[in-house]
């Protein structure tokens, strides 16, 4: 198939930045091998792959890879339970799912772990290039019509009278642009977009996300963007 070259490499030989590793994640050895293949031919650096759960954690904390490309049903654990021990606040990977269910309980349960992704195996192989690209962005990267879902289950989630911490003395205060950052991410819009709309680069959007999740003492962008909602900040 036709591949987009994402390795990194610029006219003259010099290179603009090191590949993106990744690691392939799925129980069925065929498809595991296939993706690994297209993603490795397109440019990015295959640093394993793994057939269950116990496996994918060993093998993520021993390779580092930047994105983990996650089927959810895995034989041995669900794969949102990779999502939970391996994803945190300031460490990689970031987790794209790639799953043949497209059940919005299992798409709601895999961001609430912390998948920053969710793409059903339907996906063209083109999709699935540019969802790992951005996903090791830091973008959210939804099959259509997923999006809008999450979304919305931010939303629900901010209106439940679930504690949540409370201004205070000893809530770190945050700057006026990791506010209007925070504004942003609340609306939905995309790392790329928000680095867009307020003309900084992209690394400045993430560097503010991170710093915003550290004074917050948040883990993800799921609590990062009801944190927002339920101070009103999407409106």
């Amino acid at each position: 198939m036709a591949t987009e070259d994402l390795s990194g490499e610029v006219p003259g030989g010099a290179r603009a930045a090191d590949p993106v590793k990744v690691m392939v994640v799925d129980d069925h050895p065929m498809w595991r091998d296939a993706v690994a293949r297209d993603l490795g031919e397109a440019g990015f650096e295959i640093v394993a792959t793994a057939g269950d759960a116990e496996q994918a954690i060993r093998r993520a904390r021993a390779t580092g890879p930047d994105v983990l490309v996650l089927d959810l049903n895995l034989p041995d654990k669900p794969g949102v339970e990779v999502c939970r021990q391996l994803v945190g606040p300031d460490s990689a990977p970031r987790v794209l799912v790639l799953s043949a269910s497209g059940e919005h309980a299992d798409v709601l349960e895999a961001v609430k772990s912390g998948a920053t992704g969710y793409l059903v195996k339907s996906a063209g192989p083109q999709e699935l290039l540019e969802a790992v690209r951005r996903t090791a962005l830091g973008d959210p990267v939804f099959t259509p019509g997923l999006a809008g879902l999450v979304l919305g289950e931010y939303r629900r989630l901010a209106a439940d009278p679930a504690p949540a911490a409370q201004d205070g003395p000893d809530v770190p205060k945050l700057t006026e642009r990791e506010t209007e950052v925070l504004r942003l991410v609340a609306k939905g819009l995309s790392y790329k977009q928000i680095a867009e709309r307020l003309v900084i680069s992209h690394r400045t959007v993430q560097n503010h996300v991170q710093n915003t999740l550290g004074k917050l003492q948040l883990h993800n962008r799921v609590e990062l963007v009801r944190y927002a909602i339920e101070r009103g900040l999407d409106d």
